[in-house]
């Protein structure tokens, strides 16, 4: 079990709906007693019906509410109260930033904005005892740092250089959620995560855009040369770092999160399609299916991990080998294909 301080009654997560959202949800659900809000404009790559949360319903309470709208953001801080709140709601999709950068300005930038100003009205009219737990924690990506070289690690230290209107917009709210610690005094945390995997990520993201190619017979695209790395970090691990954080970190400090699993992309789709060729063999080879395409614009050549901090402040460590997780990964996908399929298309 979770065990947050006595004063702690209700939590508010922003953006419950989406792939780590979902996961936040499910482990607060399941290991603490506490009333849960998840508030979430219900988008396009949203879906809570995968998690049978049947069970905790008198829990859970979904707010279905945009943070572009202030009125309605206020209202929602009001009517939800919460002693915790942790800010996952973003658009996350560097190729859609580039095709519509507008969006993301609204969701992250401006919709963080009203989080912070809602939530500056609900702090000050906290009670002592409240005000002495509560925490904001923002969770935010490696990406706000740019690029690496073939050396070196992002940390803490790292400066600001996003390279996409994603991470722009992501560095922009990092900056307005540190100001607003530092000007108004809300308790704040901030974590800047590696890339993410997982059960029910939706397809459009790199890992399940392999395997949802590779099992439908369609052509696997990767970006340029196949030469980018990334540093990858299972979604569990993720969870388990943030709940470190919330509970045990310094207010207006970040951390830095990640797993220390660097591939490139050209090895993630080896290592997928060799799973693939084991467990869909009908279709294999899958690597076949390899199509090198146009880098993208401002395509960050190498991210990678120092999270020294949170280990030795905060004792966290990721627990799951990547080979493991990802074989989980790819074998949910094998078994989720209709929810892969309809997800989709209520996209395009």
């Amino acid at each position: 079990m979770i065990e947050f301080p006595e004063s702690v009654k209700i939590i508010l997560v922003t953006g419950g709906s989406g792939f780590i959202g979902r996961s936040l949800l499910r482990r607060l659900l399941k290991e603490t007693n506490l009333k849960v809000f998840n508030l979430d404009k219900c988008g396009y790559a949203s879906d809570l019906g995968i998690l049978n949360l049947n069970f905790y319903s008198k829990r859970l309470e979904t707010l279905k509410i945009d943070l572009s709208n202030s009125d309605e953001t206020k209202k929602a801080i009001h009517f939800s109260n919460p002693d915790i709140v942790f800010h996952l709601a973003a658009e996350s999709h560097v190729d859609r930033s580039i095709l519509g950068p507008r969006t993301f300005l609204e969701s992250n930038v401006i919709g963080t904005f009203n989080l912070l100003e809602a939530l500056s009205y609900h702090w000050q009219a906290l009670s002592l005892a409240r005000k002495k737990n509560f925490r904001l924690l923002h969770v935010s990506t490696d990406e706000v740092f740019g690029s690496l070289g073939t050396d070196g690690f992002f940390s803490e230290n790292s400066s600001y250089d996003p390279r996409s209107p994603y991470s722009a917009t992501k560095a922009a709210s990092d900056h307005l959620v540190k100001a607003w610690n530092k000007t108004y005094g809300i308790p704040v945390l901030i974590t800047n995560c590696s890339n993410n995997f997982g059960p029910g990520q939706f397809p459009e993201k790199f890992i399940p855009v392999i395997i949802h190619n590779a099992i439908n017979n369609k052509k696997i695209p990767i970006y340029g040369d196949g030469k980018n790395v990334r540093d990858w970090i299972f979604v569990e691990d993720h969870i388990d770092a943030l709940l470190r954080v919330v509970l045990r970190g310094r207010v207006g400090e970040s951390y830095c999160i990640g797993a220390g699993l660097q591939r490139s992309n050209d090895e993630i789709v080896e290592l997928i399609c060799d799973l693939l060729d084991n467990k869909n063999t009908s279709n294999a080879p899958h690597n076949r299916l390899k199509s090198y395409i146009e880098d993208r614009p401002g395509h960050d050549k190498r991210y990678a991990i120092n999270y020294k901090k949170i280990s030795d402040d905060l004792e966290w460590e990721p627990k799951y080998n990547f080979e493991e997780a990802l074989d989980l990964t790819v074998k949910w996908y094998l078994k989720n294909v209709d929810w892969c399929n309809k997800i989709l298309q209520k996209r395009y």
